[in-house]
């Protein structure tokens, strides 16, 4: 599955997680810490929307 923000676009990817942020390949929305922030613009996790 696949989130994006809806500040900016950039686009969370379950499958390829984010190791700059510490998640790991695999890692589930659901899992991923609630003071993650999108790394382009700074938004918090709760301004991205689950991707049709």
């Amino acid at each position: 599955m696949k989130y994006i923000c809806a500040a900016c676009g950039w686009v969370y990817d379950e499958a390829e997680g984010h190791p700059d942020s510490g998640i790991t390949p695999g890692t589930t929305w659901e899992n991923v810490p609630e003071d993650f922030f999108c790394p382009l613009c700074g938004a918090d996790r709760f301004a991205f929307t689950k991707s049709e």
